[in-house]
């Protein structure tokens, strides 16, 4: 299973990210390149427990469930999966400088040693499982924008 916590993955991931540019357009979804990018840079600073949020009522009935379904093997993630209020980013910014920040935060992930953080819906995660849905979430991403 490809994880960020893996230097190679996250070389992929970049290279990646770098492909991205102002006229990227989205093949699903309502955010534009530059809403998605600071949001994949917020996502990071949960991944990373910078960001601290609260799980939803519904994320405690369901969200263990969920996160074993979503983790069990190397299925991407589904188009138009909800985001979390916290997550959620509106207006433009500079594409280049979020880029980089995005990239910044991402390199980050092979120097993780918490226990884990609270996703907002599906609670409680390991490392290890962050670090998998770490490279989903980005995947997913990018290959809403055709990287």
């Amino acid at each position: 299973m490809k994880t960020t916590l893996d230097k190679a993955t996250r070389d992929e991931l970049i290279t990646r990210i770098q492909n991205l540019n102002e006229n990227s357009q989205a093949q699903w979804g309502k955010m534009n390149v530059s809403q998605m990018i600071r949001h994949c840079t917020e996502w990071e600073d949960l991944a990373s427990g910078k960001m601290k949020c609260k799980q939803v009522f519904v994320g405690r009935l369901f969200g263990k469930m969920a996160l074993r379904s979503v983790l069990k093997d190397e299925t991407p993630l589904k188009r138009n999966t909800p985001t979390a209020p916290e997550l959620k980013t509106t207006g433009n910014g500079d594409v280049s400088a979020e880029k980089e920040k995005w990239i910044s935060k991402l390199k980050e992930q092979g120097q993780f040693s918490h226990d884990g953080i609270v996703h907002p819906f599906f609670g409680k995660m390991t490392l290890e499982q962050v670090g998998v849905m770490d490279y989903k979430h980005i995947d997913h991403h990018l290959r809403q924008f055709g990287c």
